[in-house]
């Protein structure tokens, strides 16, 4: 029978690229060997990760194969496996159609390292989990209690006894009363466990079940249903039909236009937002928490301000956030102020600055549907705050979108519809549904979907690699305080996406109009999408009404003055709106205009730094009218006082230069003698190993899994080159060599003065403990490990690496087989036994000694090494107070070591 790790050598490199892509994590950190591969893919961690991506036929798969080869007559055959047929019969598979799909779930279950084959044709294998699978589903896979293990001297009640079989289970089903049937079918199809009840009917019931044999008592609360019995009453099945993907539900089917056109209001809303959230905060910047992020009275502002619920100006907040257009600016007293980033992405046409917003999203970790809730500590979500970092919400927003892009094209599915996807597709990962409506509420206000259809544009975010590489999210995910604005991260995947994007948007906005009709009201309307230049000019002098489609603004003294303090005149700005006014300017807006400029700027005000003053007017004459002085900006306020736009530092400094001996002074007119200014900026360090090249794009998945796969192959290749002695690389001691070849694989990582410097030193790199290095143990002397008790070939594998031997343990307990295991000591010394693990978890291994009938736990950093055995080689000594280990030396030939 092949083991897991046997079946992962013989894969071919086709198989293990395709494996370390649909399993990114076997492959960071680079194993170093096909052996620590094995051992990764059978970890607990890794395991977790693979089942959370499969979908409901493949784990129905897996608990059938795991539920089968626990039934009493496979259990106690450490060959048996399943066979296809075997599963499709148990999940209830009737037609060719369900023989296929289960066909199907188990290729891909293999292909995942999930299932391996141990026998059997290439198109018929027989199967077998990956050692430590069934530990991870749980104790009643399939829902089916465990096979019951009576202990010895134990007594078998004369109900438990009949009930093995499934004739007298059938016996007694048939005289149970209608109440003990009711507390069966409860129980048939898992979970097996159930609370005993109280006092009446149903005691009574479980009463009976419990006196027939077709309940048990695991304790004193609980009754289990017997494995046999469920059996019964499942006609024999693990699952009463098989998975299924579900049916597409009635949701509303929009027509395409309809789509487009909804996706591209939103599109230039959520643009035109986020453009008035950086004017209204580059005039009044809102002030930063104490515990970072923005408070929930400014929030408010800012809805009222944009006129949009607080959830959707949240929304637009993390958005500029996220890209960096906002920043805490670092000051003693710290607000969110715009940043030169948010120029650029301004200076953008609509279809590309929506479709940074989109990347952006998509790729963010950042969930800022929780803003305003309230966490465990009963405090209140902060937009642009660390509370609402989540790191599974780019995962949760691509799932979401493959599930819109996999429904017909214009179906408009509720969070219910996606939740119900989502659970077919990945049931042991499945997502809250406030968080799935969080995503599709988000994705309807930016317009990645429209009328609840996902949008041609939106469907490009499918599969794309985006990332939220800008400065908004430094960390933990607040907005950063200092550093460098950086543009979007994998910049050359993100400008590709981005120009698609913003293509597919350009086809669905409608043409930008350039005509303004004004009428005496003092009001506009736009009859359409205003061009770039006419949305300016209406920001700059009119507020806005209604927006729909049309959009409808109106003149006010108020807004009329904002366009004058921007610069305009009132010959300007009247000509500018005859530029685009079809019928001309109407009398009552041109008066407006003239009056509000007969007004403008009779008063005057400035802005005052610092001053100097003396008693004798002559020693100011001629400072203010100086040209080498007019960096200072020298205001004439009377013949001794003198007003400068400059801090008071380069005043004084400047006159001082002029030969002049000011000094500074309080506002009560004493003398201050300030200390010098010291100033530092932040240092940029490189960090040790950066590489300078990184910036020339990331290397494509498939080809870093295909290079890895050529090391692994190379590394295999060294391990089996003959030594000195002529052994090939598994020995006939049961040891493993490494060549150069095997620590050149690692040379990148590791450095290579762990090369043996003889034959008679097998490497460290390949699973075996020097001799030198290791304790003394009872019955050998120092630096010479015990001899083998067995033939030559009796040891098949052997390792000292901690995570290759944790693998050897699992596959040895799945497979049943026995194993040399050698472990520190409580005096530390190494004591070597042969056992059988049962159990690996937890960081603990539980193993039976065969010599000793006696069950030991052994903690896992404890394990020194591990060697497999060959069940069917003879033994040449049976002693227990010694047990023997493979030798580690090449030269010495296999014998007991002397007691």
């Amino acid at each position: 029978m092949a083991t897991f790790s046997e079946h992962l050598r013989g894969r071919s490199d086709d198989e293990l690229v395709d494996l370390l892509l649909r399993r990114p994590d076997l492959a960071h950190p680079s194993p170093a060997t096909l052996t620590s591969l094995a051992a990764r893919a059978t970890s607990r961690p890794s395991l977790e990760r693979a089942l959370a991506g499969v979908d409901a036929a493949v784990l129905q798969a897996l608990e059938s194969v795991v539920a089968l080869l626990a039934e009493p007559g496979r259990a106690a055959d450490p060959d048996a496996g399943v066979r296809t047929r075997d599963v499709a019969v148990a999940v209830g598979a009737s037609g060719r159609a369900d023989v296929a799909e289960v066909r199907a779930a188990l290729a891909t279950a293999t292909a995942l390292a999930l299932l391996h084959p141990v026998a059997g044709r290439v198109d018929d294998p027989v199967l077998r989990p990956a050692p430590g699978l069934g530990e991870l589903l749980g104790p009643y896979p399939a829902g089916l209690a465990p096979v019951p293990t009576p202990r010895a001297g134990a007594v078998v009640r004369p109900g438990a006894r009949r009930a093995a079989e499934g004739s007298t289970v059938s016996e007694q089903l048939a005289a149970t009363g209608p109440a003990g049937l009711a507390v069966l079918d409860a129980l048939v199809w898992g979970p097996p466990v159930g609370v005993l009840p109280g006092p009446g009917a149903t005691a009574e019931a479980v009463a009976d079940l419990l006196s027939r044999g077709l309940l048990t008592r695991p304790d004193a609360r609980h009754v289990l249903l017997p494995r046999a019995v469920a059996l019964v009453l499942r006609d024999g099945r693990t699952h009463p039909a098989p998975a299924h993907r579900p049916a597409a539900t009635a949701a509303p089917v929009h027509e395409a236009a309809l789509v487009a056109a909804e996706q591209a209001g939103a599109a230039e809303r959520v643009v035109r937002l986020l453009a008035t959230l950086l004017r209204t905060w580059e005039r009044t910047p809102p002030p930063v928490l104490r515990a970072g992020g923005l408070g929930v009275r400014d929030l408010r502002r800012a809805a009222q301000a944009l006129e949009v619920t607080e959830a959707e100006a949240a929304l637009v907040v993390e958005l500029a956030g996220i890209g960096g257009l906002v920043r805490d600016d670092g000051e003693e007293r710290p607000a969110f102020l715009p940043t030169t980033a948010a120029d650029e992405w301004a200076a953008l046409d609509l279809p590309h600055r929506w479709a940074r917003l989109a990347t952006w999203w998509a790729g963010s970790n950042r969930a800022a549907w929780l803003v305003g809730e309230r966490d465990e500590r009963a405090a209140v979500r902060a937009a642009l705050g660390t509370e609402v970092v989540r790191g599974w919400a780019p995962r949760l927003r691509r799932s979401v979108l493959d599930v819109l892009a996999e429904a017909p094209e214009g179906t408009a599915l509720d969070a219910a519809g996606v939740v119900e996807a989502l659970t077919w597709r990945t049931p042991r990962a499945v997502p809250p549904a406030d968080a799935v409506a969080g995503v599709l509420r988000e994705a309807a206000w930016l317009g990645v979907t429209g009328a609840g259809a996902l949008a041609p544009a939106g469907r490009l975010l499918v599969g794309a690699d985006v990332r939220a590489g800008a400065a908004g999210p430094a960390g933990a995910g607040a907005v950063p305080r200092s550093g460098t604005v950086r543009g979007t991260g994998s910049e050359a995947g993100a400008e590709g996406v981005e120009g698609a994007l913003a293509a597919a948007l350009g086809v669905a906005l409608p043409p930008a109009v350039d005509d303004l009709l004004l009428q005496g009201d003092l009001t506009g309307i736009v009859p359409g999408r205003p061009s770039a230049r006419l949305a300016a000019l209406l920001d700059s002098a009119a507020r806005e009404e209604s927006r729909g489609g049309a959009v409808t603004v109106r003149f006010t003294p108020e807004s009329v003055r904002g366009a004058l303090d921007a610069g305009a005149t009132a010959d300007s700005l009247l000509a500018d709106l005859a530029r685009h006014a079809r019928g001309g300017v109407p009398q009552p807006l041109e008066y407006l205009v003239r009056d509000a400029a007969r007004r403008h700027g009779r008063l005057r005000g400035g802005s005052v730094a610092s001053y100097v003053r003396t008693e004798d007017p002559a020693l100011l004459a001629g400072l203010a009218e100086d040209p080498r002085h007019a960096v200072l900006g020298l205001i004439r306020l009377a013949p001794t006082v003198l007003a400068a736009q400059a801090p008071l530092g380069e005043l004084l400094a400047a006159l001082r230069a002029h030969g002049l001996a000011p000094v500074a002074e309080t506002p009560d007119g004493q003398v201050l003698h300030a200390a010098p200014l010291v100033r530092r900026v932040t240092a940029v360090h490189r960090r040790r190993g950066e590489d300078p090249t990184a910036g020339r794009g990331p290397v494509p998945a498939a080809d870093r899994a295909a290079a890895l796969v050529g090391a692994l192959r190379r590394a295999e290749e060294a391990r089996s080159l003959p030594t000195a002695g002529g052994r090939d690389g598994t020995g006939r001691d049961g040891t493993t060599t490494a060549g150069a070849a095997a620590s050149g694989t690692a040379a990148s990582a590791r450095s290579s003065s762990t090369a043996p410097s003889s034959s008679t030193a097998p490497s460290s790199a390949a699973g075996t403990v020097a001799a030198d290095a290791r304790p003394t143990g009872r019955g050998r002397s120092a630096g010479a490990p015990p001899r083998p008790a067995t033939s030559p070939a009796a040891a098949l594998r052997g390792t000292a690496d901690p995570g290759e031997a944790l693998g050897l343990l699992r596959e040895a307990a799945a497979d049943r087989a026995e194993v040399w295991l050698e472990m520190v000591g409580s005096r530390g010394s190494l004591e070597r036994r042969r056992v059988r693990p049962v159990h690996v978890e937890a960081g603990r291994v539980r193993v039976v000694d065969t010599a000793r009938d006696a069950e030991i736990v052994v903690a896992a950093h404890r394990v020194a090494s591990v060697a497999l055995i060959d069940q069917h080689a003879p033994t040449t000594s049976t002693s227990t107070d010694q047990d023997p280990t493979p030798d580690h030396r090449a030269s010495s030939p296999a014998r007991t070591d002397p007691a």
